[in-house]
């Protein structure tokens, strides 16, 4: 498990993400549930298969996980952090997704694409880099600002 995780910027075009098309998603209440099927819908993602990860199955493949048949989990209830881990969507379609989250006030969600290297991973470890990334972007973005 010495691979490295990389950061690289979604680019707003029609070219597909690695994988099959499929959501993996943990942490949402079940107003949040909702919030995410209306932004995927207006992204033009309505069709795109959903995983809903347990906590129990923190400890799994996220390669495993994305195996799993569309509606896995579904209503029940996840201690993870919120995230939504996505595969062979079109990348301007999550771009879409994204800002809609935001604009509709979806609140704070860690965003993932899905990769060879972190397919081999399990979802704990995927998410402690994913808040670990999130952290440091923060802590860059507050040096960023201007004194007051």
């Amino acid at each position: 498990m010495g691979e490295e995780a990389t950061f690289s910027r979604l680019e707003a075009e029609e070219t597909p993400l690695y994988g099959a098309a499929k959501f993996l998603l943990c942490g949402f209440t079940e107003d949040g549930v909702r919030r995410f099927h209306a932004a995927a819908a207006a992204a033009g993602l309505a069709q795109i298969p959903r995983v809903w990860v347990e906590t129990e199955r923190a400890g799994e493949l996220v390669g495993a996980l994305f195996a799993l048949p569309d509606g896995t989990g579904a209503g029940r209830s996840s201690e993870l952090p919120r995230a939504a881990i996505v595969s062979g969507i079109p990348q301007a379609g999550l771009i879409r997704l994204m800002s809609l989250w935001r604009k509709q006030g979806g609140g704070e969600i860690l965003w993932a694409a899905l990769t060879p290297v972190s397919e081999t991973w399990t979802l704990r470890r995927l998410l402690a880099e994913l808040e670990r990334e999130q952290r440091a972007l923060r802590s860059r973005r507050g040096s960023r600002r201007p004194p007051r």
